[in-house]
């Protein structure tokens, strides 16, 4: 990566590759990797990611979960009971973003540990 530097448009210059951007603004969309990481654990239905990701509303947990089966790394499930219950997994391409949310984790205890744990609703430190 180059040094970063605003353009004559006043835009910032910074050589990123596209596939990075990507990603970024997919991984930055609010509650998607808190969603990534519950769904580490195993497939969810709905109510239980809901009540796992407290604060966040259905509304946008229902948006997350669109966006993230639209790209490719939740799997939405519809089972045939009744009532009807759907669940909601990683696919492979989720799943490899474990190591990233290690590293994240890592990161954080190494550079962050003094400032306390921040909420997950809230993100202030508690």
């Amino acid at each position: 990566m180059k040094d970063i530097e605003p353009t004559k448009d006043g835009h910032l210059n910074c050589d990123i590759s596209p596939a990075l951007i990507r990603g970024m603004l997919l991984l930055q969309e609010k509650w998607a990797l808190l969603i990534v990481c519950g769904l580490m654990k195993g497939a969810m239905g709905f109510n239980e990611l809901n009540r796992q990701a407290e604060g966040v509303n259905t509304t946008t947990l229902c948006q997350r979960l669109t966006l993230l089966e639209q790209v490719g790394v939740v799997v939405k499930t519809i089972h045939s009971t009744m009532p009807p219950r759907t669940s909601y997994e990683l696919t492979e391409s989720g799943r490899a973003l474990q190591p990233i949310l290690e590293a994240i984790e890592d990161w954080s205890e190494k550079y962050l540990a003094g400032i306390g744990r921040p909420s997950a609703c809230t993100g202030s430190a508690e």
